[in-house]
């Protein structure tokens, strides 16, 4: 009976050993199918677009290309006399999305690249007291598409957008980090 039972035990742990193995490994067709999408064009970046939405299913940036990331930027000070967390001190969720997005546009600028060069964004936006202190996504939406995807600039980017409770100082609404991508020379 104990060699029975320890037999039995063997086959059990073989079998669920077999079993996480192949369940551990996805099909040969389906790992060939996305290597073969995503080095489609190794010499090009590739954008993995949704056509129905403002951003990208993600982006492929192949070999020979350098990476430029910005710090996280916040809009202009509207008002240097207002107090932090007066909301006239930096201005609304759309008024500080433009300014960010604005500001990484120069700092872009200063290292020869713009934003048709841009990738990937990440994106921090608090409640806003102008909006019943709740996020206001639509104002960064609406920043976001004078910047991108449209006639200027119809590129589309990889794009995270984060709902925080703060920022760093009281009144700030949006911090926006961008990655750009350039060809080596």
């Amino acid at each position: 009976m104990q060699q029975t039972a320890s037999s039995l035990t063997t086959t059990v742990i073989i079998f669920i050993l077999v079993v996480t193995l192949f369940a551990c490994n996805p099909p040969a067709n389906e790992a060939v199918n996305s290597t073969e999408n995503i080095s489609a064009d190794k010499e090009k970046i590739v954008r993995y677009d949704r056509p129905d939405a403002p951003i990208l299913k993600g982006v492929s940036v192949p070999a020979g290309y350098n990476y430029y990331f910005t710090s996280g930027q916040i809009g202009y000070v509207q008002d240097t006399t207002a107090e932090y967390g007066d909301p006239a001190r930096y201005g609304d969720t759309y008024t500080q999305s433009v300014g960010a997005l604005q500001k990484i546009e120069g700092i872009l600028g200063e290292a020869g690249l713009t934003m048709k060069d841009v990738v990937f964004l990440r994106v921090f936006v608090a409640p806003d007291t102008n909006n019943n202190n709740q996020i206001d996504f639509d104002a960064w939406f609406k920043a976001y598409g004078e910047f991108f995807n449209n006639d200027e600039n119809p590129n589309k980017v990889a794009r995270t957008t984060l709902g925080v409770a703060s920022l760093v100082r009281p009144g700030m609404l949006v911090e926006v980090e961008a990655v750009a991508a350039y060809a080596s020379n």
